[in-house]
């Protein structure tokens, strides 16, 4: 007998009951991949900044003492201080003199350079005030135009008849070659938290503003700076006298002020054209400066004004004063105050580089750094710096 087997149905209706069921497995497995994504992804960026707090902590933190605002010294210098100023090593260092190599000494990394140069401009008082130019060379030369370049007006289409021919003068300040000759026992030297660098360029500039300050003010101009005190003088007022005389104003007395000194110092000022009394101010030493300050005028108010801030500086008439020690006294016939824009009229042209020489030998147990720099200076515009000379 055949017999024949129908299969059963393979087909199951669906049930509602398990969709639903089978809908919020996906989303809840869905939603524990989606947190666990994101918790490796937390996780990651905790540890990049882990590491980038690490490496600015590394960044910020000084290997030795902070050098002059450097955090860091770069390798050059490192390699100069620890080899050569520390130790005397020379092989992997260059002589730049322009005489006798072998004694010329080490160029100084342009780092303590400029902390050199940092220093001199805020304690020698000339430098402040004054137009400071960098050099490459020993010689330096400026072309100063005297007058010559006419202007005139015309229409539009009219000729423009020929200028005059414009003419020049030419500046070569004198230059000579400062130097300074700190010394530091080899005891300090040999002490690693010993900071040399910011030491020596210290020592470097306190030597070198007292010896320019001098020059800036009285200088002859032979193998040093010409001063502006050491230019021609005349009481011929601007264009009327020769290029490079500074004009004068009497103080009224032979020893000193006369009853009327407001009068004189205004005087004073305003021989000085307006350009160039924007950025103008007074130099004086500390003797006059004394005097000046108990000046009244005839309604019995001072003349002096002092600061009413802090940081900025005392003023005569509106005008600052800048004290150098370097000024004459009140005397007969010395010129114990100048007024004028500095910046325009006086030249200091220097070449950039300071060499040091180690000297371990001339006075043991102490080493010296015998630091040279060329140096010159001398007026540049006659006509941006007046005098008051002390005369009837």
């Amino acid at each position: 007998m055949d017999i024949t087997v129908t299969p059963a149905a393979t087909t199951v209706a669906t049930d509602p009951a398990v969709s639903q069921a089978e809908a919020s497995f996906d989303i809840v497995a869905r939603q524990d991949k989606t947190e666990a994504d994101v918790s490796a992804l937390r996780s990651d960026v905790d540890e990049v900044k882990a590491r980038v707090d690490k490496i600015a902590q590394a960044a910020t933190r000084p290997a030795r003492p902070v050098i002059g605002g450097i955090e860091q010294a770069a390798p050059e210098v490192k390699g100069f201080v620890d080899s050569y100023l520390r130790r005397g090593a020379t092989a992997e260092y260059k002589s730049i003199s322009g005489a006798v190599p072998s004694e010329g000494g080490y160029a100084v990394p342009r780092q303590i350079d400029a902390m050199i140069a940092r220093e001199l401009t805020e304690i020698s008082p000339i430098r402040a005030i004054a137009q400071v130019v960098q050099t490459g060379s020993a010689g330096y030369r400026k072309l100063v135009s005297t007058g010559g370049t006419a202007s005139g007006w015309v229409s539009e289409t009219a000729g423009r008849p020929e200028t005059d021919t414009p003419s020049f003068s030419e500046i070569a300040p004198p230059t000579g070659e400062l130097y300074a000759n700190p010394a530091a026992s080899q005891a300090m030297l040999d002490d690693a938290g010993f900071d040399l660098e910011s030491w020596l360029a210290s020592e470097i500039a306190m030597e070198f503003a007292r010896a320019e300050g001098a020059a800036f003010v009285k200088g002859t101009g032979f193998n040093q700076p010409e001063g502006f005190l050491n230019a021609p003088v005349s009481t011929q007022a601007d264009g009327s006298r020769n290029f490079g005389a500074l004009q004068y104003v009497g103080s009224g007395d032979a020893d000193g002020f006369d009853t009327n000194p407001d009068a004189k110092l205004i005087d004073l000022v305003h021989t000085l054209k307006a350009g160039h009394r924007q950025g103008a101010s007074f130099v004086m030493n500390s003797a006059t400066l004394a005097e000046v300050r108990k000046l009244k005028t005839a309604d019995g108010a001072f003349l002096w004004q002092p600061g009413l801030v802090e940081g900025q500086p005392d003023r005569l008439l509106g005008y600052p004063v800048v004290e150098a020690e370097d000024m004459p006294d009140i005397a007969a016939g010395t010129f114990p105050i100048a007024f004028g824009n500095f910046r325009h009229g006086y030249l200091i042209a220097e070449r950039s580089a300071t060499q040091v020489l180690r000297d371990p030998f001339t006075n043991k147990p102490f080493v010296h750094f015998y630091a040279t720099k060329r140096v010159g200076g001398q007026v540049l515009d006659s006509n941006a710096i007046k005098l008051l000379k002390i005369e009837l």
